[in-house]
């Protein structure tokens, strides 16, 4: 066997990370025919997707920010105003979210969140635990959520 050395460094730098992520990108494409088939298409493309809701003076009242990638929507963070929680705008902007990643080829959708946050709320709006991640942090889990659209599209918001 074969000694080398290393120099092994912790920081964040971001040149290498995007570096790795293209390569761990190529060779997970290059062991999966399923990665494969989708070089070079529009479904490839990771592309960002953002909702917001605005009050009369520009205020931020909530917002949803996430990306599309292949066929699938990540939601990344929701939320909404306390001012504003209760009226249907966090279901609105869901909704807003799921209707233009189908118009742009998804068939799901998934998201994150703890215990104290929303697993009620994307329950309530169709979507499934999937996973469930105890003590991450140390007292609280973490849900894994998600939910396939029907062929003609994410259903509508529940009532609020």
């Amino acid at each position: 066997m074969v000694s080398r050395m290393f120099r092994i460094e912790t920081g964040d730098d971001k040149e290498r990370r995007d570096l790795l992520r293209r390569r761990l990108l190529d060779t997970n494409t290059a062991a999966s025919p399923e990665l494969r088939a989708l070089r070079g298409t529009p479904a490839e493309r990771e592309l960002p997707l953002q909702v917001w809701a605005l009050e009369e003076d520009g205020g931020l009242a909530g917002g949803l920010v996430g990306h599309t990638w292949t066929t699938w929507l990540h939601v990344t963070y929701l939320w909404v105003d306390g001012r504003h929680r209760g009226t249907g705008l966090g279901s609105r902007l869901l909704t807003e979210a799921e209707q233009a990643a189908a118009a742009r080829g998804c068939a799901a959708a998934r998201v994150e969140t703890w215990d104290f946050q929303a697993p009620d709320f994307y329950r309530r709006h169709g979507y499934e635990v999937v996973a469930a991640i105890p003590d991450y942090p140390p007292g609280i889990t973490e849900y894994t959520l998600t939910k396939r659209f029907s062929p003609s599209g994410p259903s509508p918001s529940p009532p609020a």
